[in-house]
């Protein structure tokens, strides 16, 4: 596989010189400064591949050219969004690129409660708990109807942990027990957390000066009223049935990323979550160019998901990997376990997706040694993530070492 490495551009404290010292092939990147619903020209695709080339590297996939939420909504406006997308992927494959990684979750790109969760060894990992999101979203969020729905959510469990005696969690008293502990600062930065520091550094729809985002997510919340998961399956169909034709043209590979987490929030629907899902997008618009990004840590996430059978059925159509794995707890919470332990088992996917042109990334690298006083995007530390890629090269060359890695006739 090819090593590649997520670049947030010219300003990333990461700079390619350092990649570059650390093996690092192909970058993954995007034009974060171009607005949403922009094309992206020509120009100002080649000024980026021309830098990064300058560095001895190559522009390998983007990530993402982002899909509006008019056309996940489908607004009024949808295809002229979606002209504006064909354009961009045109002036994208001009320049080379023939990659691109996007995702079709409404409104939030990722979730997380805590950036920072306390590890044994003085490290930190990201971090999801049901019950704080559930309290974010019953007395911060304050969306309607959301304490009652939360009283019908069976939150996934391990499967060791499926029948427990206890019975099935009871969501609703933890979060009346959060509320009676919870101070201003933490709901600030549950606030921060969800909305803005894991989003506004992935052109998303929100940004760190937004000065009321709360009301701003309550208005996108609004445009999903009445989509129920048919209508955004027949949404994403449409969306692809009409890039197709561009992909075949230029010869791109689009790989939709998995929903992070793969569970039904907010009140919205998710329809890249479990096998079934991927299954249908796939069959729904067959062409080889309609593929997925296959992230083993959001698929990990999902008591309900066998992340290795996954693989091997859906390796033919996965166009980009991304290694990173889940531990999920008792109650259901989960975090970001190390690249060679939780639920992914990264050593039995580097075997099945052994490809000298798929490019993969290391994802959410822990947060160690300093990382977490150099600004670096949640998720993207620098030493946590050189530790990850040095632990992932160290298995792939292990098993080329030992002649273990399976023959691809894709």
């Amino acid at each position: 596989m090819e090593k590649t490495w997520r670049w947030f551009g010219k300003n990333d404290k990461i700079t390619l010189a350092m990649l570059r010292q650390i093996g690092i092939e192909g970058i993954v990147t995007a034009l974060h400064d171009v607005p949403l619903g922009k094309v992206w020209t020509r120009e100002a695709i080649r000024d980026l591949r021309e830098y990064i080339e300058a560095a001895g590297l190559r522009w390998s996939v983007v990530e993402s050219l982002p899909v509006t939420e008019t056309i996940k909504y489908g607004g009024p406006d949808r295809d002229e969004q979606i002209d504006i997308y064909q354009q961009s992927l045109r002036n994208l494959a001009a320049e080379g690129i023939r990659t691109v990684c996007y995702n079709f979750m409404p409104v939030l790109d990722w979730a997380r409660t805590d950036l920072l969760h306390p590890n044994a060894d003085g490290s930190s990992n990201l971090y999801f708990s049901y019950a704080e999101f559930a309290y974010f979203d019953i007395y911060i969020l304050k969306r309607s109807g959301a304490r009652e729905e939360w009283a019908t959510i069976q939150i996934p469990l391990p499967a060791e942990k499926a029948t427990a005696p206890a019975g099935p969690r009871d969501i609703l008293a933890e979060v009346d027990a959060l509320r009676a502990t919870m101070t201003p600062e933490r709901e600030h930065e549950l606030v921060e957390n969800i909305v803005i520091k894991t989003q506004g550094f992935v052109s998303g729809n929100f940004r760190e000066d937004d000065e009321a985002p709360l009301e701003k997510f309550r208005q996108f919340l609004e445009l999903y009223r009445g989509i129920d998961k048919a209508q955004l399956r027949a949404n994403m169909k449409y969306f692809l049935e009409a890039i197709m034709p561009v992909c075949d043209e230029c010869n791109i590979n689009m790989c939709v990323h998995p929903d992070d987490p793969p569970i039904e929030i907010l009140g919205l629907p998710r329809i890249v979550r479990t096998a079934e899902d991927i299954r249908w997008f796939l069959s729904a618009v067959p062409n080889p160019h309609n593929g997925l990004t296959f992230c083993a840590g959001s698929l990990s996430a999902g008591a309900y998901n066998d992340v290795v059978a996954m693989a091997r059925e859906f390796a033919p159509r996965t166009h980009f990997v991304h290694l990173r794995s889940c531990h999920i707890f008792p109650n259901g919470d989960f975090t970001e376990a190390s690249h060679l332990g939780g639920r992914a088992d990264l050593v039995e996917l580097c075997k099945i997706f052994s490809r000298p042109t798929l490019p993969f990334r290391v994802d959410h690298g822990r947060t160690m040694l300093g990382d977490e006083a150099r600004g670096y995007n949640a998720g993207y530390s620098f030493l946590g993530r050189m530790f990850a890629m040095a632990q992932m090269q160290g298995v792939i060359a292990a098993l080329e070492h030992e002649g273990q890695t399976l023959p691809h006739a894709l």
